[in-house]
């Protein structure tokens, strides 16, 4: 068995980035870079008023002056002010030449074209000078971010309409099993309802690839061959169940034939001891195990890693720490990673292994939003103690 940051770097390394593709910025959420973006304009590209009132010279208040005009947001002044005049201005207003302040409105008193300041201003009060937020040129967003709504509000401001990235990976994936049966039809005698694949594609998805979908193969060796057919134009091959020792586990022995070379088979961790990763031809091929909860961990861990390779994302998985709610025995030779719910308590964040963490159960995977994570030979920890969890 191999640790699981050899596992994962084996995976990482097995892939490049897909090539890329322009999109509209309006399509572009969740998408990962593929060359940075840089600003096409400077934010603001004049200096603006901040504040609805005058745009005066400092050096006039407080004082009475004279109105020449307006500067709506807009609708810029065309003149300069001059000493002892002033242009009524509104927020987003572009400043006059000759102006080096605004006087909000509240402070000024109107009484036709003669506008009183009754206050002081100072030089750049209530401006926001031209560059605040950016300059042209700037870099607004870097190779390999996955771009956030904030982000996409950013590169529009910058006057950037179109993105160049990474396409979406293409991820064929495969149940097999006998006794699988679809949701809502009809189940074979001793049989099961196959769900991993749901939650499996639904990932995927939220981590920016595609997924073809090969449905339910029995367990027969040319059923499991067709994958290699269906599989040749994807970026990755996800298999679910088959992966463990048995005479019904067929993965390697039907794909052997069909150019299957092995890379490593099972990880010194739990839930998801037997996990094969591999090429079939040129494509990468992750055999996650049959049992629900450790086919979605290890595709938290291992899949996911994939998708963010070929999307050349720089999204490490990372952990953080919480103070443990109980206490957790010694562990074994296995990195363990223990379905846990969060909570906050006083500004700490605090989580607690849920009492049963059968591999099987996906009622106590769908109840946690956190893994603790446990290296090998763990000591045993006492209620309080910080641990390192995976949010989920």
């Amino acid at each position: 068995m191999i640790s699981v940051a050899e596992a994962t770097a084996r995976i990482v390394g097995a892939f490049g980035p897909v090539e890329s593709e322009r999109v509209a910025i309006g399509e572009a959420h969740g998408r990962v870079l593929a060359t940075a973006v840089r600003a096409r304009m400077t934010q603001p590209p004049a200096p603006m008023s901040a504040m609805d009132g005058y745009a005066v010279r400092a050096s006039d208040t407080p004082g009475t002056l004279s109105l020449i005009g307006s500067a709506p947001a807009g609708h810029p002044f065309s003149g300069s002010v001059k000493q002892g005049e002033t242009v009524r201005i509104f927020t987003g207003g572009v400043v006059p030449q000759g102006a080096d302040a605004i006087v909000i409105q509240e402070d000024t008193e109107a009484h036709g074209e003669r506008i009183a300041m009754n206050v002081a201003a100072k030089p750049g009060r209530h401006i926001r000078p031209a560059g605040l937020d950016f300059r042209e040129g700037d870099v607004l967003a870097s190779e390999g971010k996955r771009l956030t709504p904030r982000d996409l509000s950013l590169i529009a401001a910058g006057d950037v309409g179109e993105l160049v990235v990474r396409r979406k990976p293409l991820i064929a994936i495969a149940a097999t099993g006998d006794e699988l049966s679809a949701p809502g039809q009809p189940r074979k005698a001793g049989g099961i309802v196959a769900s991993s694949g749901y939650g499996l594609k639904a990932m995927i998805e939220c981590w920016g690839g595609s997924v073809r979908d090969l449905g339910i193969l029995p367990d027969r060796i040319e059923a499991i061959q067709s994958i290699e057919r269906y599989a040749q134009d994807a970026d990755l091959v996800v298999t679910l169940g088959g992966a463990s020792v048995g005479d019904h586990d067929l993965i390697q022995k039907a794909l052997g034939p069909k150019g299957f070379v092995l890379d490593f088979w099972k990880i010194a961790m739990r839930p998801g001891k037997p996990l094969i990763f591999g090429k079939l031809g040129d494509v990468p091929l992750i055999g996650l195990p049959g049992n629900p909860v450790s086919a979605l961990v290890c595709a938290t861990l291992f899949v996911q890693a994939a998708v963010n390779a070929l999307l050349g994302a720089a999204m490490p998985i990372a952990t953080r720490s919480a103070r443990l709610s109980g206490e957790l025995g010694a562990n074994d030779s296995r990195q363990d990673y223990l379905r846990a719910v969060t909570s906050l308590k006083d500004g700490q964040l605090w989580v607690k292994a849920l009492d049963v963490q059968d591999s099987s159960m996906l009622g106590a995977l769908a109840k946690a939003d956190a893994l603790i994570v446990r290296a090998a030979h763990a000591e045993a920890v006492p209620d309080g103690t910080p641990v390192e969890i995976l949010l989920l």
